[in-house]
């Protein structure tokens, strides 16, 4: 099934496009996205399918993802993008570039590399199925139940993001929880061995995150020979939230570079 993609498009100029993580959406983004369009850039905050505003489908996959990205670049008519992506929004990227080095100009992945990574979003998932809508009322209802599954208030605050007014009275997720919960095991699973990019492309790692290893960067680099690596001072996972300042430097000066 083609479905295009939902996108909030700020600024005028070279096409920039920013791919969230799992169970995120366009809208985290658009703080960094505002402050990258005032540098000469035209910034598309997408919705991956499943996610955010985007089309529903029981097909879930990075390689649905990176042909949904393609076809999204085709129906805005962008023929060199720059790419970033976080976590599941990284490895959506990594798979677009080796299928379609051609319409990369720059790319950024944040905080994921291309191995297999083991489930870990189990009590997410459980903590947001536990929320029953027929009860549930109110964000702060929501995140009650949340509580008892997730105790780190600031990732609570990312996943609740996720809600809003069906009906009136009535709320709901944006995300398609079933399919994302039933094909969770999606991912994890790594970019394959004999895919590589040969072109430029900038890993950037949180400094307290565990997911890419010192010891990861050999493999890293056997699949994306000219990889730069570089590392976001007193930041996990979440480095763009954490440390936007450093992140947003370093994304621009590896954009701004001149090839």
């Amino acid at each position: 099934m083609n479905i295009i993609l939902h996108s909030t498009i700020i600024g005028e100029g070279k096409p920039f496009v920013i791919l969230h993580g799992f169970l995120g959406m366009s809208d985290n983004w658009k703080t960094l996205g505002k402050k990258i369009a005032a540098e000469g850039f035209q910034v598309h905050l997408v919705d991956q399918r499943n996610h955010g505003r985007s089309p529903h489908s029981n097909s879930f996959s990075y390689e649905v993802m990176a042909l949904d990205l393609k076809q999204y670049c085709e129906h805005h008519q962008l023929e060199r993008i720059h790419l970033l992506g976080h976590s599941m929004g990284g490895k959506t990227a990594m798979l677009f570039a080796v299928h379609y080095p051609e319409v990369i100009e720059k790319i950024v992945i944040a905080d994921i590399g291309p191995k297999y990574y083991p489930l870990h979003h189990q009590d997410i998932l459980d903590g947001l199925d536990a929320i029953d809508f027929e009860e549930v009322t109110s964000r702060n209802e929501a995140d009650m139940v949340l509580k008892s599954y997730v105790p780190d208030p600031g990732i609570r605050m990312f996943l609740l993001k996720n809600l809003y007014w069906v009906t009136k009275g009535e709320l709901g997720f944006r995300m398609n929880l079933d399919v994302l919960t039933a094909q969770v095991l999606e991912i994890g699973k790594p970019l394959e061995a004999q895919y590589s990019y040969e072109k430029e492309i900038l890993f950037l790692k949180g400094s307290k995150s565990q997911y890419i290893q010192e010891e990861d960067k050999d493999k890293i680099v056997a699949q994306f020979p000219l990889a730069i690596f570089k590392e976001i001072a007193n930041a996990g996972h979440w480095l763009h939230a954490e440390n936007p300042s450093d992140f947003m430097q370093k994304v621009l000066e590896f954009s701004n570079k001149q090839v």
